[in-house]
């Protein structure tokens, strides 16, 4: 199974970037990582890279899919983060969200992890699916039926590093995939910045991922928080398995127009 990949990572108008994102492709199988360290604490940078490399270095490319391996590589990067928060004062509230995916290339399944409100999306036959859901007060709230409008989206109930030490990161099943599918991880930064329709239409007008990383990027460097220096580190991976660019067709015209300057 053919795989192709993209990243991005900026630091928008933050003082520093705080996301790191990650990869290996083997040849039986393939793992992504992007975690976004927690604003406003030291150290959120020291988490998320603790939790990028924790997961990249463990996972084998040369073997098949093994969920409780898997499993085994979030819970040692939760490890790495608690055992820095305990050995740095300074780091003792750190932590980092993260959104893994895990591709057996053999098999041609797919298992994701994630923590916080880094998020996975999936991209099936015209289809978007947003297959994570936020570990935030914001996401509890709509889960309840509960009016969400003023709250903050930015707090969070668990990402690594944060809450309860016996308490794990959210997983998938293990789920078949399709020639054609298309992924995307990515950090809140990302994706309040681009919303799922331009997501979706972004990915109609390319032929590879980082073309369609591109366009997105286009979108928020031209929205309300970057033009008023409030944007967010944003970060993202696009992952495309076998041939997604056979079915991606041109929109209309108006959808082409907020990527494309259009000429009278």
């Amino acid at each position: 199974m053919n795989i192709t990949t993209a990243s991005l990572s900026a630091q928008g108008a933050r003082a520093s970037n705080q996301d790191q994102t990650g990869e290996t492709i083997g040849e039986r199988s393939a793992c992504f990582v992007v975690c976004d360290g927690i604003a406003g604490l030291p150290g959120g940078d020291v988490a998320a890279e603790l939790a990028r490399d924790a997961i990249i270095s463990n996972f084998d490319g040369d073997n098949h899919l093994n969920a409780q391996h898997i499993r085994q590589y979030v819970n040692d990067a939760n490890r790495a983060i608690r055992t820095k928060q305990k050995a740095v004062q300074e780091y003792h509230r750190m932590g980092t969200t993260l959104v893994s995916l895990f591709i057996d290339r053999d098999y041609q399944l797919a298992y994701w992890a994630h923590a916080g409100d880094s998020r996975l999306y999936l991209f099936r036959r015209g289809w978007l699916y947003h297959v994570t859901a936020d570990h935030s007060l914001v996401q509890q709230m709509k889960d309840a039926g509960h009016q969400i409008e003023g709250l903050n989206n930015n707090l969070l109930y668990f990402a690594l590093g944060m809450g309860d030490e016996d308490r794990e990161a959210s997983y998938s099943d293990v789920v078949p995939i399709e020639d054609g599918d298309a992924f995307l991880l990515c950090t809140d930064g990302f994706w309040h910045g681009v919303s799922e329709e331009q997501m979706k239409q972004s990915l109609h007008m390319v032929n590879n991922p980082q073309e369609w990383l591109t366009l997105m990027n286009q979108i928020i460097l031209k929205n309300e928080d970057n033009a008023q220096g409030k944007q967010d580190n944003y970060s993202a991976v696009a992952v495309w398995v076998g041939s997604p660019q056979d079915t991606t067709l041109l929109h209309t015209l108006s959808d082409a127009a907020q990527f494309f300057p259009l000429r009278d």
